[in-house]
């Protein structure tokens, strides 16, 4: 067998998100917030997956969003780039789901608490050791509970968890352990398969089971964070040999500029001198923007479109 890759923000809205999903987020989420407690017995899966579902990058920002008890929401995102500016737009989409409960003339009473809960697959706080960390606000010199309730952030580091099979001990162990290595495996352990919710998990991402226009998905995907991240090494080595300031600029530009126009041609073909011009005119803001909307563009006129509106 093989199974998709959960660290994919597309597997992930796949294996929790789907209609079909609630057992499997509800052991989940009591194994990442709740120490593998049942404290959540029931909860909604708000704008479950359907496929195919992924339009554009930034549709898969946000992976799933949930109502768990007492009317509290928790948004969920796998991340496996560690982009610039990250950490704000945890925030960002935390904050936003709090104050879009309420409509113009609202009680502020009517907001209820949010969860954000952040996977990475990469270290975000390099100084703490625990793989699973929480925030909340707090006063700053006497650490004093500011609506502790209202807002907590809750960041698990897949590259912190080191446990073998073996060492699986809690639920929370083995669902991070999957979440580590589904990919590479060709079965379900017996370690994993004796919780039903984890067997459940595989049984949806066992590619077999998926649809020819989901598999297309996955493999955008998986295409499009390579190449990211082969823009990021290159972008870092190219910086590195300038070795200046103004030259890691330009050798970040430079690579998203090479990455913008490749996946273009990849999408709707060959790109004419002119037009690789205008992108190339782009600031890096814009190219970052661009490289964003590929999967939104189907043909050469496409391209040019979406150029006029950087004008």
């Amino acid at each position: 067998m093989n199974f998709i890759n959960p660290k994919t923000d597309f597997a992930f809205k796949k294996i929790f998100g789907s209609a079909e999903s609630k057992d499997i987020l509800i052991s989940f989420l009591n194994a990442m917030l709740y120490e593998a407690q049942p404290v959540i017995e029931d909860l909604e899966i708000i704008d479950p997956y359907l496929a195919p579902k992924i339009k554009g990058v930034k549709d898969t920002y946000l992976d799933v969003k949930a109502k768990i008890y007492g009317n509290k929401t928790v948004i969920i995102e796998m991340q496996v780039l560690n982009v610039e500016s990250f950490e704000k737009r945890i925030l960002y989409n935390a904050t936003k789901a709090y104050s879009m409960q309420l409509t113009t003339g609202s009680s502020y009473s009517l907001l209820n608490p949010v969860i954000a809960l952040t996977i990475t697959d990469f270290q975000m706080f390099e100084h703490l050791e625990t793989v699973i960390s929480r925030f909340i606000f707090k006063e700053k010199t006497f650490l004093t509970d500011y609506l502790a309730d209202e807002f907590e952030l809750v960041f698990v580091e897949l590259p912190k968890f080191d446990k073998t099979l073996q060492e699986l001990e809690t639920l929370t162990d083995k669902w991070i352990y999957f979440m580590k290595t589904a990919q590479i495996l060709r079965s379900v352990p017996e370690e994993l398969g004796n919780v039903p919710e984890l067997r459940q998990a595989f049984a949806i991402a066992n590619e077999a089971n998926l649809a020819p226009d989901e598999l297309e998905d996955l493999e955008r995907r998986e295409i499009f964070i390579q190449d990211q991240r082969g823009a990021i090494t290159k972008a870092t080595r190219i910086g590195r040999e300038q070795g200046i300031e103004q030259g890691i600029e330009q050798g970040i530009k430079q690579g998203k500029l090479e990455l913008v126009v490749r996946l273009l041609e990849r999408r709707v073909g060959p790109l004419s001198s002119e037009i690789q011009t205008r992108i190339s005119q782009l600031s890096a803001e814009q190219l970052e923007n661009l490289g964003e909307a590929v999967l939104e563009l189907a043909s050469v006129s496409d391209v040019t479109d979406r150029l006029q509106t950087y004008l």
